[in-house]
């Protein structure tokens, strides 16, 4: 197993690395169980941060993110689930392609939520930015229930994610080419 070498709010990690296709690798970053980086990466985040008044991620590697950064800032924060619960009434939509589960997903709200989110600022949280395309659901779906959008934050920007000019992010996360 190969392995990348992270430095990120002041912590180091090795990230195995992991095939997202015949040609290239991806380093795995996951939040689950590592405490010590949730909270420190939390702090960094919210830094960097305009005023808000929700954060809001997709289900599920953001949610510990989320949670951490909720807990500290003291403003709640809301999950876009991918599938409708039963306690979830007049659902709103979107679909999503992602890297990470190489296929089509749906994230959904709550009318719960979306009431939460009407009218209010939207910072959107996730793990890693890659191709974007999660982010492009989580804003369609702010739209769908009236909020605005004041900030895209990540830990990491993947490829050329790092590029972008409207994300905020702590780390650059490089990909691995090969034949």
């Amino acid at each position: 197993m190969q392995y990348y070498t992270l430095h990120v709010a002041g912590l180091t990690r090795q990230l195995p690395l992991c095939a997202a296709s015949d040609k290239m690798d991806i380093a795995a970053f996951i939040m689950f169980s590592d405490v010590e980086l949730t909270i420190a990466c939390a702090r960094e985040l919210i830094a960097k941060l305009p005023p808000c008044d929700i954060l809001l991620t997709a289900e599920s590697k953001g949610i510990p993110l989320a949670y951490e950064m909720s807990r500290q800032m003291g403003v709640p924060y809301i999950v876009a689930r991918k599938s409708v619960k039963v306690y979830t009434r007049n659902p709103i939509e979107v679909t999503v392609n992602s890297i990470t589960t190489q296929h089509t997903q749906k994230l959904y709200l709550g009318e719960d939520e979306v009431n939460m989110i009407r009218g209010k600022r939207i910072a959107v949280i996730d793990d890693v930015i890659s191709t974007g395309e999660s982010l492009t659901a989580l804003d369609e779906l702010v739209g769908k229930a009236g909020g605005k959008i004041v900030t895209q934050a990540a830990v990491l920007a993947e490829g050329d994610a790092a590029s972008r000019t409207d994300i905020v992010f702590l780390e650059k996360l490089p990909l691995f080419f090969h034949d």
